[in-house]
């Protein structure tokens, strides 16, 4: 109420100012529709300012925009033909030029936090006060002099010196040089260094910073042109243009700062759009409500004691200038973050608001993002399991092949040359049959282990690749095998995955199948790697009975892939592996 109660007696004094400001313009100019437009441009300060300070009372750009609002109409009374008037707005009316520029710049957060800028608005208030008030001190009046500013009416400025138009024509000259020349063209281009290094939401936010940039540049344009040349048609022309251009300004202005207003209130919406929501679609859903396309959110994991994303991978919250964090609690414990945009922490109510709506989704995707984070571990585990049994499988065939087989291929050479040695002289025949019987187990015992050490990790399988793995591998069964199998190397743990896939498919064939032949088709397509083995037995596969089976499905799966089986009874059985090639 009090607040009201003040908005109503700043309308009422803005009215009546204004009424005055008019009269005074059309008794000093005799041009009602000038007086009108230099009115409106005070009035929609003022509204402006009030409709801010209403909507943003914490934000001081609303009672900015109001003085600056008074000041222009204020510095009518300049024309005042009353020396007391004239004196005080001679000297002060300026500053709502000052003010106009304070506001653009102070926006859209009520406070000018760049030093640059800083500096420009001391400069500029500086420019405006101290040029006028030495002016007025030799301003007297004389109806031989036309004033760049002034019509000659009867009036003295109370503090005068001493006359002397010269000097109060090269100090007027020397103001719209510094303020509207210098000045302006630092202002335009703070601006534009201010978007060009905001970003994407606070770019869109300070767009009507554009429209603060094409006024000032019109005023400027036109202060020149009407002080230092002779053309009133291009004077005309750009005090229309110049006075549109300060109309629109507090209106964008004020739009932009209600921007926020409008987007708490479509916190509604998100919460309608959240109740269902998948936990990838509330990042989205959040950066739509908060306007930043860059918005992420990450969850909290408290067994984990990290961040993570929707996905349930580690997240590394940002800790910069360039990127903003607000923390969501549940009861006092940690929900999850919000990586924003650095300006929405001017607007905490609207990010408080979208947080509060997200809160119940935000915990159920926690809870998703914790169960994918475990499940991503537990990949990550079954695929170290994997290499390290592939790496155990590729010792002990080198241990195997180096040590025992070179052992027992070196035993039979010694018995080989024992037999040679007896052959030459009269020997026991016992003893040479013996000798023969166990160099032809020591052949058989090398054999089997050279089986062995095939089953355990096949060299060829490091050294020539999958096709001739498979290749050997056919030709070690009993029955005819189909291969289609393409030329060219796969990553290691696709190779050996693809080979024991294929090894414990046809073994399968070999026990229990009956088969009278069987085939192995390996294909490439998008990215995944297909195994498919069939025969022609009798079916009926239980894949989880046994662990073969089993253990191949654990392999396939902790790979990123899958694996299926096909048996219907009589009708044989296909094996399917697909399995990622980026594996």
């Amino acid at each position: 109420m009090r607040r009201r109660l003040i908005g109503l007696t700043l309308v009422a004094a803005g009215t009546a100012l204004g009424i005055v400001a008019y009269r005074v313009q059309v008794d000093a100019h005799h041009q009602s529709d000038h007086a009108l437009a230099v009115v409106a441009i005070g009035w929609s300060f003022l509204a402006a300012g009030l409709v801010a300070w209403q909507e943003r009372p914490a934000n001081r750009i609303g009672p900015l925009m109001v003085l600056t609002g008074f000041a222009l109409l204020a510095r009518q009374l300049r024309y005042s033909q009353d020396a007391l008037l004239f004196t005080v707005f001679f000297i002060f009316g300026d500053v709502g030029y000052a003010m106009v520029g304070h506001s653009a710049l102070a926006y859209p957060f009520g406070r000018v936090t760049d030093r640059a800028e800083r500096a420009l608005v001391v400069a500029g208030y500086t420019t405006v006060l101290l040029f006028p008030a030495l002016a007025a001190l030799f301003y007297e009046y004389d109806p031989r002099h036309i004033l760049i500013q002034f019509d000659p009416l009867p009036r003295d400025s109370l503090i005068n010196v001493t006359a002397n138009w010269h000097v109060v024509e090269l100090l007027q000259k020397s103001q719209i040089v510094i303020f509207f020349g210098i000045l302006a063209t630092l202002y335009i281009a703070l601006i534009g260094r201010r978007l060009w290094r905001a970003t994407p939401r606070m770019r869109r936010i300070q767009a009507p910073l554009l429209l603060a940039a094409i006024a000032f540049a019109l005023r400027a344009l036109f202060e020149c042109v009407f002080t230092f040349t002779d053309s009133p048609v291009a004077s005309e022309y750009l005090f229309w243009w110049q006075s549109a251009a300060l109309i629109a300004l507090p209106i964008a202005l004020v739009a932009g700062l209600l921007r926020a207003q409008l987007a708490r209130a479509g916190v509604g919406d998100l919460l309608l759009e959240l109740e269902h929501a998948r936990p990838e679609e509330i990042q989205d859903a959040l950066a739509r409500a908060l306007d930043d396309p860059r918005l992420e959110v990450a969850f909290w994991l408290p067994e984990r004691g990290t961040y993570a994303d929707a996905t349930g991978r580690p997240v590394e919250l940002p800790d910069g200038p360039e990127r903003a964090v607000t923390r969501v609690d549940d009861s006092g414990e940690p929900l999850a973050a919000i990586v924003h945009d650095p300006s929405l922490l001017e607007e905490p109510r609207l990010v408080q608001a979208a947080a509060a709506a997200a809160r119940l989704a935000l915990e159920n995707a926690r809870l998703q993002a914790e169960t994918r984070a475990q499940l991503a571990e537990v990949k990550q585990s079954r695929a170290r399991i994997v290499s390290a049994t592939d790496e155990e499988r590729r010792r002990i065939e080198r241990d195997l092949h180096d040590g025992a087989q070179q052992r027992l291929a070196a035993l039979a050479l010694q018995l080989r040359s024992a037999q040679r040695r007896l052959g030459s002289k009269e020997a026991d025949p016992e003893v040479a049959a013996l000798l023969d019987s166990a160099v032809a187990e020591l052949q058989a015992a090398n054999e089997e282990l050279r089986e062995l050490v095939r089953g355990v990790y096949p060299a060829i399988l490091t050294e020539d690749g999958l096709a001739a793995a498979l290749e050997s591998l056919a030709l070690r069964n009993p029955f005819p095998i189909d291969l289609d199998v393409p030329e060219g190397r796969f990553p290691a743990r696709v190779e050996a995955t693809a080979y024991f896939v294929a090894s414990e498919g046809l073994a399968n064939v070999a026990k229990h199948a009956q088969a009278s032949k069987a085939s192995v088709c390996i294909a490439r397509r998008n990215g995944v790697l297909s195994v498919e083995i069939s025969d022609d037995g009798i079916g009926g596969a239980q894949p989880h009975e046994g662990s073969g089976l089993s253990g191949l499905s654990d392999r396939v799966e902790a790979l990123g892939g899958r694996l299926q089986v096909r048996s219907p009874a009589g009708e044989g059985t296909r094996l399917v592996a697909e399995i990622p090639c980026t594996a």
